[in-house]
Protein backbone atom coordinates (compact mmCIF):
# COMPACT_ATOMS: atom_id res chain seq x y z
CA UNK A 1 0.00 0.00 0.00
CA UNK A 2 1.05 3.35 -1.10
CA UNK A 3 1.73 6.94 0.87
CA UNK A 4 -1.40 8.01 -0.55
CA UNK A 5 -3.55 4.71 0.58
CA UNK A 6 -2.58 5.24 4.24
CA UNK A 7 -2.79 8.62 4.71
CA UNK A 8 -6.49 7.98 2.87
CA UNK A 9 -7.30 5.12 5.03
CA UNK A 10 -6.17 7.59 8.23
CA UNK A 11 -8.27 10.37 6.97
CA UNK A 12 -11.34 7.33 6.97
CA UNK A 13 -10.58 6.29 10.29
CA UNK A 14 -10.64 10.05 11.79
CA UNK A 15 -13.55 10.98 9.99
CA UNK A 16 -15.82 8.01 10.56
CA UNK A 17 -14.89 8.43 14.57
CA UNK A 18 -15.79 12.14 14.14
CA UNK A 19 -18.65 11.53 12.70
CA UNK A 20 -19.77 8.90 15.39
CA UNK A 21 -19.21 11.32 18.07
CA UNK A 22 -21.53 14.13 16.00
CA UNK A 23 -24.41 12.00 15.83
CA UNK A 24 -23.79 10.80 19.56
CA UNK A 25 -23.69 14.67 20.52
CA UNK A 26 -27.26 15.29 19.10
CA UNK A 27 -30.37 15.36 20.80
CA UNK A 28 -33.40 13.22 19.65
CA UNK A 29 -36.40 15.01 18.45
CA UNK A 30 -38.25 14.49 21.87
CA UNK A 31 -40.90 17.77 21.65
CA UNK A 32 -43.65 17.62 23.97
CA UNK A 33 -41.97 15.29 26.79
CA UNK A 34 -41.01 18.15 28.95
CA UNK A 35 -44.43 19.33 29.42
CA UNK A 36 -45.91 15.85 29.99
CA UNK A 37 -42.87 15.28 32.82
CA UNK A 38 -43.22 19.02 34.21
CA UNK A 39 -39.73 20.26 32.91
CA UNK A 40 -40.67 22.79 30.59
CA UNK A 41 -37.44 24.26 29.17
CA UNK A 42 -37.12 28.52 29.53
CA UNK A 43 -37.11 30.39 25.99
CA UNK A 44 -33.19 30.77 26.14
CA UNK A 45 -32.71 27.30 26.62
CA UNK A 46 -34.24 25.61 23.69
CA UNK A 47 -33.01 28.48 21.56
CA UNK A 48 -29.19 27.37 22.87
CA UNK A 49 -29.71 23.58 21.90
CA UNK A 50 -31.74 24.64 18.31
CA UNK A 51 -28.69 26.62 17.83
CA UNK A 52 -25.96 23.67 19.00
CA UNK A 53 -28.06 20.81 16.94
CA UNK A 54 -27.91 23.00 14.07
CA UNK A 55 -24.06 22.97 14.25
CA UNK A 56 -23.81 19.80 15.30
CA UNK A 57 -26.29 18.83 12.04
CA UNK A 58 -24.16 20.98 9.74
CA UNK A 59 -20.61 19.23 10.68
CA UNK A 60 -22.17 15.84 10.24
CA UNK A 61 -23.37 16.76 7.07
CA UNK A 62 -19.40 17.63 6.41
CA UNK A 63 -17.82 14.91 8.08
CA UNK A 64 -19.75 12.48 6.12
CA UNK A 65 -19.51 14.39 2.62
CA UNK A 66 -15.36 14.30 3.26
CA UNK A 67 -15.90 10.74 4.49
CA UNK A 68 -17.81 9.39 1.00
CA UNK A 69 -15.05 11.42 -0.62
CA UNK A 70 -11.98 9.69 0.87
CA UNK A 71 -14.15 6.85 -0.12
CA UNK A 72 -14.28 6.95 -3.53
CA UNK A 73 -10.65 8.66 -4.11
CA UNK A 74 -9.42 4.97 -1.67
CA UNK A 75 -11.43 3.31 -4.53
CA UNK A 76 -10.68 5.17 -7.80
CA UNK A 77 -6.96 4.76 -6.61
CA UNK A 78 -7.40 1.42 -5.86
CA UNK A 79 -9.10 0.85 -9.34
CA UNK A 80 -6.48 1.94 -11.50
CA UNK A 81 -3.49 0.56 -9.36
CA UNK A 82 -1.17 3.83 -7.73
CA UNK A 83 -1.97 1.67 -4.25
Amino acid sequence: MGIWGIILGAVLIIMSIAIIVAIILQEGNQQGVGVVTGGADSFFSKNKARSIDAKLAKWTKVIAAIFVICVIALNALERFGVL
